[in-house]
């Protein structure tokens, strides 16, 4: 297998996101509804959002998924939700909000954070820990 570089890295992250997003929903087991389902007029529904219907994701898609949840027990805390949140496509401007930088440090650090488990995954154990790590520099 090719090399983890930071980008594979990101994108890996990103469709990890969008799995997670296509599963089906929890469900409390052993609850049903008895009420018949209502048809409502075309004039009820007008205003109301769409639903959108998401095909679920395939067993391969799931499998890579978790792969890449077990990946951010590398990160510390703080890194995980700058991973995460950018994987979910979150704005630089809600990045920064949340962890009270500005945006080229929280681009610095996602890459750091991005670097760190491509580094783990080409089997270079310690090279990018070398630095102050988030939960001293954020609080």
């Amino acid at each position: 297998m090719a090399e983890w570089t930071v980008e594979r890295v990101a994108e890996r992250f990103r469709e990890a996101a969008i799995t997670a997003h296509r599963l089906p929903p929890v469900r409390v087991q052993g609850y049903f509804n008895t009420w018949p389902a209502i048809r409502r007029m075309p004039w009820e529904t007008l205003g109301a959002e769409p639903t959108i219907r998401r095909f679920p994701p395939s067993p391969e898609a799931i499998e890579r998924m978790l792969e890449t949840m077990r990946w951010v027990l590398w990160l510390e805390e703080e890194e995980r939700h700058l991973v995460w949140m950018r994987a979910e496509r979150h704005r630089w401007r809600e990045i920064c909000a949340r962890f009270g930088c500005d945006r080229t440090t929280a681009w610095r650090r996602w890459q750091r954070a991005l670097s760190i488990v491509a580094d783990r995954l080409n089997g270079e154990q310690g090279t990018s820990r070398h630095m102050v790590p988030l939960s001293g520099i954020l609080r």
